[in-house]
Parts: structure tokens; C-alpha cells; sequence
């Protein structure tokens, strides 16, 4: 497997992650992230405020939006200040007042903390999945307290502030879990300076308190740039975009680090870089999950904000790849409260909540980011414009990128292999078929997602969890979670550990056709190599202009003998009653209906039975019709 590796991946990647591995394991990496440097002051408290280095806010006092009381806000600040934590924007979890941070709170493992992080193993059936360590050490909950503050008219700093000194005396620089991952360090880093700047006049911020946490942001900011490498070579995915960009805030925000002017050189160059590479033109990104374009989002809203309140010019390029994120977004954006299709991996991550809305609602985090653009809502419901409030108050020149708010009726994003289809009955069609440049994240080729009246009939599966048993990450991640055919139970590519597909679909091709009658959507793509060479999947859509009546013809070309042919279904178990759904195969034979258990995860983490239905035959054609019912 290498040799599909080196095919894959490059000499660079193989290399580096070879000498990066030798390095770790024979602890030669220790040596780049010492442990207990002694403190010193890199600035005063009272210098640091009367420098004014600009952020969204000044602080606290400078907010003037209107203050509205939410029982949602209420009752999660009841809950974290009782020790509890939402996990995965998913479900409380009580952790308690004195959490230790370093115990796995899913698994009960409580992780060495004398150990150095780069011995750390994130995959470990004893330790279980290490982002249930991860989840409260990203602080992202200290929104919902200094919401609940700002709506409240509250004074939480004194529970912010013991909630980072827990942390930081709990967890010594550069050992144990939370020393892990870069990524998770950037974040914990961003959501400190929001809570330092928020608090900036209180009281409760002292000196002491100051420089515990400088020192701490410090030597993680550094320890980021120190491994940035294996992110932007390993990785290259969200997580390099979040280092780089902490570089470059960091460097921005935090000048008078001894190496801050390196760190936002360096940092803004690669941020940019690492935009320019993993956004395509066409606003799909490389990592295939609307999720994670979420973060995206988030990150570019970050970013080009504060890079134009200390006015950094962007590049053109970096501008116009946010504007079309935005687009092809809000071109998906069909659910009646704001939901996308749950395409590819999902692990409920919404780093800085800033509204009321529920964890699937996309809206007020599209709505930033374009007015950080354009200085225009996309959404100008109340409801949806908090974020905007809390992050732009300072912002008004508008930026030169533009952004389409039209929904087209077919579109086909070929960068990311995406087709999207919206008709005049209130339909929505999400089809996949991508030929993959960048690393694939599920085995789902040919998957169509179905809406209709803002609700998900035909859906993904999800994903659940990356460190979990082998029977989950197959059907999870490869192709029996989706809607799309499977041939004698093989996925589509051949999977590989962790996150690793071998055999990438590279051979594919799409079109979109319209009629009278009918929008027609084709698409074929060479897979299923474990079976032999040059099998070919073809899918064709036909959508009524008029009704939510739906005819997909699958087609296998180059089918070996005896290969059963499993057309894959995943209905909202909710909306069944509303489904007709009937099958033939090429001799105009009706295949029969079955129903197999199956599962569904809407959040990371979580798993609920579900069913999923399939069509069976051995012959190389299957014609479905689908029609919903009022």
C-alpha cells in the first residue's frame, strides 16, 4: 500500500511522515517543546490596555447591540456552571466542578499528565476517541457564559478566569492530551483573547491572572509554529488553516511575544497559501464535508475582519474564494431552520457560537462571514445577525469581493464534484460525483441527498465516531451509509487506517440536461477496484419540473459474474408515510423492497437504529421511482 500512498499522497508527505514518526517515537521531538520554561513578563496588564491593539470590541463596555434575554442561554450557563459540557453540540454531558481535564469522559481513561504530548497516542482502544479529552480544553463553552453575561447584564469573569487558571495549572506546557494536536491548541488560544478582550476593564482580571495566561498563550502559540509542519504537509485540511491562521493573529494580536513579527509573517503567507490550495474556485473545498466548510467559514470570518481592522491586506484571491464559500453555501442551504445536506464528516464542531440558533443552523455563520465581505446581510432576521453584531461592530469598508445570492436552479460545482438541483415544487437535490485530487474523506460517490419542503427524505448516514469499532467506520464512512450502490458489500475505494482511502476515484464525469418535463442529471464514475478493473457506475437523475417525483437509473458496466448489485437507501424513518418508492431491473423484473437495520448519527458521537433500504439483483440496471406524498 506505499506504492498507493506515494500515488496518492507525494514523496513530500511520505517522507516527512516518515522522519516526522522516527523522530516522535525515539522522543527526539521532545526536544523541540521543552517543558516548564520559566515565566517572565512579556507585558504589563496596563500596558497591554493602553496599547489598544485592535479586536472585534475593546471590551464589554464598548458592545451596544440590543440585549435580549433567551431561556435557551439561560439554561445552558445553569449547566455549565454546574460543571457540565455540551459535547459535540450534542448532548450534556456532567464532567463536574473539579474535572481534572485530562479523563476521557466517555471512556473513563484518565490520560498520564507527565507524559510529554508528542508520546500521547490519539488512537487507543483503552483511551478511546481522544476528542472527548479535547471537547471542553477548546473552551469554546466560554461563549455561552460571556453571552449569558453580555444579555444578563452579569459579571462572569471571575468564572471565566478560574476556569483558564484550572486549566492552565492542570496541564503543564507541553504535556499530556491537550498538547496533542495544534489545532486544538490555535482554538483554545482564539477563545482566551475573545474572553481577554471581552473582560478587558474588569476587575476580575488581574495582574497575576494576566501574565499566568500570557505565559500560557505564549508557549502554546509557539508551540503551534514550532509543529506547523505536519499540518501543512501531513494534514492540509481545516487544521492548517487554524494554526496558520493563529500564527498570523497571534502575531498580530500579541506583538510584543519576542517572536510575533516571525509568527505573523510566516503565519499570514501560509494562511493564505494553505486558502488558495484547500478552497477551490468554485467555493467547494478539499476536505468534502459541509461540517468542516462550516469552520471554514468561521476561520475566514476570523481572519478577515481583524486582518482589516489592522489594516492587512489580503490577497484578491483569499477574498474571492470566501465569496464563493458563501455561494455555493447558501446555494445548499435548504432546510427549514437553515440545514445543509449532512454530507461527508461531521464531528459537531462549531468552534465560536455567537447566537441562539441550534447547532445544524448554518445561517448566522454565513451571515458573517458575507457581511465581513460585503458589509450586506445575507439573512436580516434578528435572530441571525447576532454574530455580525458581536464581530463587526468595528468594521465598515466594504471588501472587493462579490457574492451570488441567487439560488440557481441546476448548478454543478466540478471542482468539488457536487450537482444541486432546485425546483419550483420545493424540491432540492444534492448529488455527489468527484474525482478526487485531495484526499477522500468517505466512500460516496454517486450519493443523492433528497429534500423536499426544507425536509431531508433520503439522507446521509453520518459519521459517528473516528476512533470506534471497524464494523462503525464502514458503514459510516464507506459506501453502505449512503445512497448510492454498493457491489457485494465492497466500498467503493479500498479503505486504509484512520483516515485513509486507497484506490481514489479519479475516473468520473457529469452533465446536466433539461427538457420539457424534466431536469436530467448523469454522472459516472470507475470504482469497486477489489472487483477488477474498469467497473463503472452510471447514475442517471430525472426530475419532474413540476412534482417531487424523482426516476434514478443506476447502471454497472464491466459487472463480474455472480457480483450482487445493492441499491442503497436512507429515509427519514419520520417521513416513510409520505414515501413511494418502487424498483425493476433491466428485464423490466419489480424488485422487491428490503428493509436491513442500519444507523443514523446527526451528532459526533451518537448513533440511533435506523433503517436502510435496498434493492437487490445480479443483473447490471436498476430504475427507481420516487415520488412523495403530500
Amino acid at each position: 500500500m506505499l506504492t498507493q500512498v506515494l500515488k496518492n499522497q507525494g514523496p513530500r508527505y511520505v517522507a516527512f511522515r516518515a522522519w516526522y514518526e522516527l523522530r516522535r517515537k525515539r522522543g527526539w521531538l521532545k526536544n523541540d517543546f521543552p517543558t516548564a520554561p520559566e515565566q517572565h513578563q512579556f507585558i504589563s496588564l496596563e500596558a497591554w490596555k493602553q496599547k489598544n491593539i485592535p479586536f472585534f470590541f475593546q471590551s464589554k463596555l464598548a458592545l451596544t447591540f440590543q440585549k435580549t434575554k433567551h431561556a435557551d442561554l439561560q439554561e445552558r450557563f445553569d449547566k455549565i456552571a454546574q460543571g457540565e459540557v455540551l459535547l459535540f453540540n450534542a448532548s450534556w454531558k456532567k464532567l463536574g466542578k473539579q474535572y481534572d481535564w485530562i479523563t476521557n469522559p466517555d471512556s473513563g481513561f484518565r490520560y498520564d499528565i507527565s507524559q510529554h504530548w508528542s508520546l500521547v497516542e490519539d488512537i487507543s482502544k483503552e483511551a478511546g476517541d481522544i476528542k472527548f479529552v479535547w471537547e471542553k480544553s477548546r473552551f469554546s463553552y466560554l461563549y455561552d457564559i460571556i453571552r449569558h453575561d453580555y444579555h444578563y447584564e452579569q459579571d462572569h469573569a471571575e468564572l471565566v478566569f478560574s476556569e483558564i487558571e484550572n486549566w492552565i495549572a492542570a496541564n503543564p506546557i507541553n504535556l499530556g492530551p491537550n498538547y496533542k494536536c495544534s489545532q486544538e491548541i490555535s482554538l483554545r488560544c482564539l477563545n482566551w483573547t475573545f474572553a481577554l478582550y471581552y473582560y478587558r476593564d474588569s476587575v476580575g482580571l488581574t495582574e497575576a491572572r494576566f501574565q499566568r495566561i500570557m505565559h500560557a498563550l505564549y508557549w502554546q502559540i509557539r508551540h503551534v509554529y514550532s509543529n506547523i509542519n505536519f499540518s501543512r504537509i501531513c494534514v492540509r485540511n481545516n487544521h492548517a488553516i487554524t494554526e496558520t491562521m493563529m500564527l498570523y493573529l497571534g502575531g498580530m494580536l500579541f506583538p510584543f511575544f519576542p517572536e510575533a513579527a516571525q509568527w505573523k509573517k510566516d503565519g499570514k503567507k501560509w494562511w493564505e497559501e494553505e486558502i488558495a490550495y484547500q478552497v477551490y474556485e468554485d467555493g467547494t473545498f478539499l476536505q468534502f464535508s459541509h461540517n468542516y466548510q462550516r469552520v471554514l467559514v468561521q476561520l475566514l470570518t476570523w481572519g478577515i475582519t481583524l486582518s482589516e481592522l489592522h489594516q492587512e491586506t489580503l490577497t484578491s484571491t483569499t477574498i474571492s474564494r470566501a465569496s464563493s464559500v458563501v455561494s455555493y453555501l447558501y446555494n445548499c442551504c435548504v432546510g427549514k431552520n437553515g440545514e445543509l445536506p449532512n454530507y461527508g464528516n461531521n464531528d459537531g464542531a462549531l468552534f465560536f457560537k455567537l447566537n441562539s440558533q441550534l447547532y445544524p443552523d448554518f445561517r448566522p455563520q454565513l451571515n458573517a462571514l458575507a457581511f465581513s465581505i460585503n458589509k450586506e446581510y445575507l439573512f436580516s432576521d434578528n435572530w441571525l445577525t447576532e454574530d455580525i453584531h458581536w464581530m463587526q461592530s468595528k468594521v465598515t469598508d466594504k471588501k472587493n469581493g462579490s457574492i451570488d445570492k441567487t439560488v440557481t436552479i441546476a448548478k454543478k460545482y466540478d471542482q468539488g464534484g457536487i450537482l444541486t438541483l432546485s425546483t419550483s415544487d420545493n424540491s432540492f437535490t444534492f448529488f455527489k460525483c468527484t474525482a478526487y485530487k485531495d484526499r477522500p474523506s468517505q466512500a460516496d460517490n454517486l450519493h443523492v441527498d433528497i429534500w423536499w419542503r426544507g425536509k431531508n427524505y433520503f439522507r446521509d448516514a453520518g459519521i459517528y465516531k473516528y476512533n470506534t469499532t471497524e464494523q462503525d467506520i464502514n458503514f459510516f464512512a464507506g459506501t453502505l451509509g449512503h445512497n448510492t450502490l454498493i457491489l457485494s458489500n465492497k466500498n467503493q475505494m479500498k479503505k486504509g487506517p484512520r483516515f485513509i482511502w486507497y484506490n481514489w476515484t479519479k475516473n468520473t464525469a457529469s452533465s446536466i440536461e433539461e427538457n420539457a418535463e424534466e431536469y436530467i442529471l448523469t454522472a459516472w464514475a470507475e470504482m469497486f477496484p477489489e472487483l477488477g478493473a474498469n467497473v463503472k457506475h452510471t447514475r442517471t437523475i430525472r426530475k419532474n419540473k413540476l412534482k417531487p417525483i424523482w426516476t434514478i437509473v443506476d447502471r454497472i458496466e464491466n459487472l463480474p459474474t455472480n457480483v450482487q448489485v445493492h441499491q442503497l437507501w436512507h429515509p427519514n424513518p419520520n417521513l416513510i408515510p409520505q414515501v413511494k418508492i418502487t424498483a425493476t431491473d433491466n428485464n423490466g423484473q419489480q424488485l422487491q423492497l428490503e428493509t436491513k437495520g442500519g444507523y443514523f448519527s446527526d451528532h459526533y458521537g451518537e448513533k440511533e437504529a435506523a433503517p436502510t433500504w435496498s434493492f437487490t439483483t445480479v443483473n447490471p440496471t436498476i430504475q427507481t421511482e420516487i415520488q412523495l406524498l403530500p
